[in-house]
């Protein structure tokens, strides 16, 4: 009879188990359903901020959230948080869940875990003053100058390094910020993506008085991620996102929408401009 009473008791527990184990997966699921996401909203074509009044992003990143979001059947929100700094820290801390455009560093991959493959690719390169030109050919040409780039940017673990150990680069809240310093000569040269700095210069009416040079400091993969701190960072989630991703990749969906994204910022660019 003791014997019987405890068998009973055994496949109570486990039933218990059971259906507290349905329940977390029930609630896992419906908490979900909506993920958060941000990035660096100075960052076209890839992400920008559409307007001052709202939070609301724009870009091409947006555009492949979004049809990563219709494939999965998940809610992806695109926000902006503030700079780029604040955008790391948001998600860093798992109040964002998701990284719009994110390069890869050892540093990051210990609280953002990538997504591959890469939504698309960007080139970063060095800014000039047209009229304080030095000369430039490798990156150790930069040693013994000074530049300025945003704050918490990356140009690629490889770079990074070089920069860290030789460098002497001021760190600015704002990519027009930086624009404005090279501009008035305060710094020798800025580091920043090719695409976003271009699009910059044109919109603050200075493309005529900074220049892009080569080579590049680095062409990197611009990735998705998820922070590790995110109750939505689970294997399903990981997973429908990477298979919608890949399938995206194939079929030629991310390039299409970085053209949108730069057919888009140049009417914005074209409006702010005649506006002044």
């Amino acid at each position: 009879m003791r014997l019987l009473a405890f068998f009973l008791s055994v496949i109570c527990a486990s039933f218990t188990s059971l259906a507290t184990a349905s329940s977390t997966d029930s609630e896992e699921t419906v908490s979900c359903t909506s993920l958060t996401a941000t990035g660096n909203s100075e960052y076209p074509p890839f992400l920008w901020r559409e307007s001052g009044h709202n939070n609301k992003l724009l870009g091409a990143n947006v555009i492949i959230l979004e049809e990563i979001g219709r494939r999965t059947k998940l809610n992806i929100e695109v926000v902006h948080v503030g700079p780029w700094s604040r955008a790391q820290s948001e998600v860093k801390a798992g109040r964002v869940d998701l990284m719009a455009g994110a390069f890869y560093t050892n540093e990051r991959s210990e609280y953002m875990d990538y997504f591959s493959p890469t939504m698309l690719h960007t080139t970063s390169v060095v800014w000039q003053n047209v009229n304080q030109k030095f000369e430039y050919n490798k990156k150790e040409d930069l040693v013994g100058h000074w530049g300025v780039t945003v704050i918490n940017n990356s140009f690629g673990q490889s770079f990074d390094a070089f920069a860290r150990e030789n460098l002497n680069i001021l760190s600015v809240a704002s990519l027009s910020q930086a624009i404005k310093m090279l501009e008035a000569g305060r710094v020798d040269y800025a580091l920043y993506e090719q695409n976003p700095g271009q699009a910059y210069a044109t919109m603050m009416k200075v493309q005529d008085r900074i220049t892009a040079r080569q080579p590049a400091i680095s062409s990197e993969g611009l990735f998705l991620t998820i922070s590790k701190k995110s109750e939505c960072n689970t294997f399903e989630i990981r997973q429908k996102i990477a298979l919608a991703l890949r399938n995206m990749k194939r079929e030629g969906f991310n390039d299409k929408a970085l053209a949108r994204g730069l057919a888009n910022w140049a009417d914005k660019a074209e409006v702010a401009t005649s506006e002044k």
